[in-house]
């Protein structure tokens, strides 16, 4: 239970924003978070938390699988990398696991610039996750 007490914030947090069906479980060592947000801005909000009390995300002691409802309407964005494909991450952080690539020149959908490096997408197969702005490029 000690990282329910280390994380109370996030939690508070999490509960107070309209996280719907929000599970909150701590299990050998790992602070398990899920639910739905009724907006990016709250997903955001929870990792700027997350991030306050664990710089970096450093002791990876928190798994928060926060997916934005999907009624959520965004505006299409280009992949522009040079040759690779763009990475999707779990979180705003190159230390975050990747879930998803989105390869050269597709379209995905912006949910939310979550900061000037780190913006909030979900891919044509419905993952959700951040990626890296400056591979992204707004259409029309």
């Amino acid at each position: 239970m000690a990282l329910i007490g280390k994380y109370k914030v996030l939690i508070d947090t999490a509960r107070s924003s309209g996280i719907s069906d929000l599970q909150v479980a701590e299990q050998e060592g790992v602070l398990q978070i899920r639910g739905i947000a009724p907006n990016a801005d709250v997903k955001n909000k929870l990792w700027d938390i997350y991030n306050q009390i664990d710089p970096n995300f450093l002791t990876g002691d928190v798994v928060m699988n926060v997916d934005v409802s999907t009624a959520v309407a965004g505006s299409q964005v280009r992949v522009k990398t040079e040759r690779s494909n763009l990475n999707i991450r779990k979180g705003p952080g190159t230390d975050q696991p990747i879930l998803s690539k989105a390869a050269k020149d597709e379209v995905i959908t912006l949910i939310s610039r979550a900061n000037d490096q780190w913006w909030l997408v979900r891919t044509k197969d419905g993952e959700e996750g951040y990626a890296y702005a400056q591979y992204l490029e707004p259409l029309g």
